[in-house]
């Protein structure tokens, strides 16, 4: 158990991360939606009328910045918690300096657990009472789920303040500045870096600033004492592989996001997953990943395996749900399953054809019997009037016309003759045989 550093002078020996850290608002890069300008939190920090928090994000997004933030910020009595080496009577103590705090001196007490989601049951427990009548502010810090890891109880008093993995324009941005600052980062000594190196060290990172930092020290501490030039060459060598390549808004990106669905479509998940190795090992956006699987599971896969859609939005899910490096597991799954489904593109064809004619000529109106007879007066219309119900038919099937008269021999969905699809074809076949005489113009 700690209190708040009181400040005082850096240390030499402090890493380049710890010395970097935003003191103020106006230092704090990233996570506009959370402490942006007159955001709620925002208001609330600097108001200093700070609620109970947990932020809840991967390493290296500003929880435990945030927290001694508010340490410098607020007036109220400030204690730090390590959950891995904290106890209930750590908890206790701080609850007994706090009563006195706001009994002798009118101050409320903030704690700050870091890594919340390794206390127990019993210890959440402990502090519950504490946070629900007022006398502990909690502010916990969790790369983990906390509606996982954190008792219902608890969760229900306090405000869940996500965090997301920084941009690499974000990262770029605190990098500029470490290398710059005289007093705090690199700029005393006269360090120079070769067109590229810190976007690749900002991809490297995968949105996380610290090892976007620790990196750049590692790199700075192979030049000479008065500075040097920054190469890929020596990240390559500190960083012990090969720096990725891959501009996320350049040529290299679209190639190989081009790639990675080209592989899907031909049906070689080996190749499918080398390219989706590719953008996770740089750093690309899981979600963007996600939404072009599941793209592609409608487009190419479609009704030959209806499945590659339902495993598709599953790993959408999934990955929104788990984060890195767990969600390369279901991206991968996703991608196997699509790229080994038997392929069709009717229903895609299909649609685009239909709204071709939709968008380019008078279509006509919807039929009378198929127009809505629940509303008043649509009887006196004659809406509704001659529509058959299928259900009251052998095979839940009778035959009746659906489309506008001037539509009536318009023709999207042909289904192929390919995995499941090939059931949806006979179906049709025997429903609608005309559809399928391929002599005849319909």
């Amino acid at each position: 158990m700690q209190d708040a550093p009181a400040g005082g002078a850096l240390h030499a020996f402090e890493p380049l991360a710890q010395r970097m850290r935003p003191r103020t608002f106006a230092e704090f890069i990233g996570q506009q939606e959370a402490v942006g300008a007159g955001h709620f939190l925002r208001r609330m920090i600097e108001s200093d009328q700070i609620p109970s928090l947990i932020f809840y994000g991967p390493p290296g997004t500003g929880k435990t910045t945030l927290a001694q933030m508010i340490a410098q910020m607020t007036h109220s009595a400030f204690k730090k918690l390590n959950a891995v080496s904290a106890g209930i009577a750590d908890i206790r103590k701080i609850v007994k300096e706090a009563e006195e705090a706001r009994r002798y001196y009118q101050r409320r007490t903030i704690v700050f657990i870091d890594e919340i989601h390794r206390f127990n049951k019993s210890q959440q427990d402990v502090l519950l009472p504490y946070v629900e009548d007022g006398r502990l502010v909690l502010i916990g810090a969790t790369t983990e789920n906390p509606f996982f890891e954190v008792n219902h109880a608890l969760l229900s008093r306090v405000r869940i303040v996500r965090l997301r993995p920084l941009t690499d324009g974000q990262l770029l941005a605190i990098l500029k500045r470490a290398l710059g600052d005289k007093e705090r980062g690199l700029g005393s000594r006269s360090i120079t870096a070769d067109e590229g190196v810190l976007p690749a060290i900002a991809q490297l990172a995968n949105g996380d600033a610290r090892m976007a930092l620790n990196v750049l020290e590692g790199a700075a501490a192979m030049l000479p004492p008065a500075g040097g030039k920054l190469t890929m060459e020596l990240l390559d060598e500190i960083t012990g592989e090969r720096v990725q390549r891959y501009d996320k808004t350049g040529d290299n990106h679209y190639d190989t996001v081009s790639a990675f669905i080209k592989s899907m479509r031909g049906s070689d998940p080996d190749a499918a997953l080398h390219y989706l190795a590719r953008m996770l090992a740089a750093g690309e956006d899981t979600n963007f990943i996600a939404r072009r699987v599941a793209i592609c599971a409608a487009e190419d896969v479609g009704n030959a395996d209806p499945m590659a859609l339902v495993v598709a939005m599953s790993a959408v899910q999934a990955v929104q749900f788990v984060g890195m490096p767990e969600a390369r597991i279901p991206l991968a799954q996703a991608v196997t399953y699509i790229a080994s489904a038997p392929k069709s593109n009717a229903a895609y064809l299909g649609i685009d054809a239909a709204l071709a004619d939709v968008r380019g000529r008078n279509c006509g109106s919807v039929p009378v019997h198929l127009r809505d007879s629940h509303y008043k007066g649509a009887e006196t219309l004659g809406h509704g009037k001659g529509y058959i119900y299928p259900h009251d038919f052998p095979g839940h099937f009778k035959r009746q016309s659906y489309l506008p008269e001037a539509m009536r021999h318009a023709h999207y969905y042909e289904p192929t003759e390919n995995g499941e699809e090939k059931r949806l074809r006979d179906y049709l076949r025997k429903c609608w045989p005309e559809r399928f005489h391929e002599d005849e113009n319909i």
